[in-house]
């Protein structure tokens, strides 16, 4: 893996990396064929939609780390339910679906309860209502997203050859683009696509010198130039 782009896509700085991806894929199949691809991103491209899309449309694999989205990890029995703030095992209470996913209802156990108090005084145990009682939500695994074991061996070492992008936007930094001197999108875009051809070209200058490293140091390139 070299880490080289193979197309490129100016944006504006309020454009959300992940709802532009699967533009590029499809943008880039049209001349290079990604069939049975495997897509590496970081978390912000942890989106449903991709890996679908991506097992979908072209029969491949996402190597996407969890963006837990400022979810909660409920302590959990053996069987998966969770344990309640005074330490009950929860009963499962239905599923329901909403926003693609399905999730698991878990009530407290005491909730119909006439005479028994909670033992930690929770306040929706006061609440008045006939069922009475915290609730909690599992989202079930039941999609591509949540499927990934992103603890395995395969998962790790497929997700470090991300390195090699990094390096390649590091030297993009380099070139200056963080810190553009023209205000409208359109010379932005020109200064992007100047700066990536720079930097393929060193690419290729390393390897035709047969200099695999050269190309990873500016110093080094210019005096290949």
């Amino acid at each position: 893996m070299s880490g080289l782009p193979i197309y490129e896509m100016t944006t504006t700085a309020e454009v959300h990396d992940a709802t532009v991806a699967l533009d590029i894929l499809a943008a880039t199949h049209s001349f290079q064929p990604i069939t049975d691809c495997s897509f590496l991103a970081d978390k912000g491209y942890d989106v449903k939609n991709i890996y679908n899309q991506v097992k979908d449309l072209y029969n491949g694999e996402c190597i996407i780390p969890l963006n837990k989205r400022n979810s909660k990890n409920p302590k959990l029995l053996p069987q998966g339910n969770p344990i309640c703030e005074a330490g009950l095992a929860m009963w499962k209470d239905g599923k329901f679906s909403d926003c693609g996913r399905t999730r698991q209802k878990f009530c407290c156990p005491l909730k119909s309860s006439k005479d028994t108090v909670c033992p930690c005084h929770h306040k929706n145990f006061y609440n008045g209502k006939k069922h009475r009682g915290c609730t909690k939500y599992l989202t079930i695994p039941d999609d591509l997203r949540l499927s990934i074991d992103r603890d395995s061996k395969y998962f790790e070492s497929n997700y470090s050859l991300r390195t090699e992008c990094e390096r390649y936007n590091s030297r993009f930094k380099n070139t200056g683009q963080e810190r553009m001197w023209v205000r409208n999108k359109a010379s932005v875009t020109n200064l992007n696509t100047l700066a990536h051809i720079s930097l393929l070209a060193v690419a290729v200058a390393a390897i035709t010198r047969h200099s695999g490293q050269s190309y990873r140091k500016l110093k080094t390139i210019k005096r290949i130039a």
